[in-house]
């Protein structure tokens, strides 16, 4: 009977565990406890904080590009939410997309991701994450890690605390290095849809590897491929994207984005 009370819970958590795995677009196996309703919750929650916390950017003209990049992007992924984009005024070179249709581009990124198909690549990478289901994967793991299955029977329902708690994780936790890798080849397609070229990826990554003058750690040690790595596997894929530009273009998606 002891034994059976140690073990039994383990057992069960185990079971709750596998259950509770879904498959990404390219077949990787992700934990997933936190349910899309909730996760969109989550992420218009982090939305929300960062708007009340970070300026806008100054320029309308520089929100009006951001806006027009992005959108041409969301018009050809998979989604059923209305995408809300936002352009925040800040030095650091970063965007981010969370769930519930939410994209954040900071000022600082327009210095290295310099033409609109940078940008394209950029912002198709973070949506990449959201629809790939990266940023469930990332809070669940969060959650089974430190909380237990206690946490994974409140995401059933819809505890206030909880989703705090997620959207919190989304901003704070960073990606996999599987789930940068595959939000760079899912990314390059979707700007490729939205006839941005594809090749210009190669180059933003090459301007990333500049700007961080050589800072960045080993691959080894990162949660993210190097820049090598991130340029010899999207030179790989072009074969694949390329005819899809070119079929965007021919069918007259041209965003003509201009800064």
């Amino acid at each position: 009977m002891r034994l059976l009370t140690h073990v039994l819970p383990v057992a069960l958590i185990t079971v709750g565990l596998v259950m509770a795995c879904s498959t990404s677009p390219t077949g990787r196996t992700q934990l997933r406890l936190v349910g899309d309703e909730q996760l969109s919750q989550m992420g218009v929650t982090a939305f929300t904080q960062m708007k009340q916390e970070m300026p806008l950017a100054k320029s309308s003209a520089t929100r009006s590009y951001v806006d027009c990049v992005a959108r041409a992007i969301t018009a050809q992924v998979p989604s059923r939410v209305a995408w809300e984009v936002q352009t925040f005024e800040s030095k650091d070179v970063n965007a981010f997309a969370l769930p519930g249709g939410k994209i954040g581009v900071y000022t600082g990124l327009l210095e290295v991701a310099s033409t609109q198909d940078q940008l394209a690549a950029v912002i198709g990478h973070e949506v990449a994450h959201v629809l790939a289901g990266h940023s469930a994967s990332r809070v669940s793991n969060e959650i089974a890690t430190q909380f237990g299955m206690q946490i994974f029977s409140a995401t059933t329902g819809y505890n206030p605390e909880l989703v705090g708690l997620g959207a919190n994780l989304l901003v704070l936790l960073p990606f996999s290095r599987g789930d940068e890798s595959e939000a760079d080849i899912l990314g390059l397609d979707y700007m490729a849809r939205a006839g941005f070229d594809p090749r210009a990826a190669v180059t933003l990554w090459q301007n990333m590897a500049r700007a961080s003058g050589g800072k960045a750690p080993a691959e080894f040690m990162s949660t993210h491929p190097s820049n090598d790595s991130r340029i010899r596997d999207i030179t790989a894929q072009l074969g694949t994207v390329l005819p899809v530009y070119q079929q965007a273009r021919a069918a007259g998606r041209n965003p003509g984005c201009k800064r």
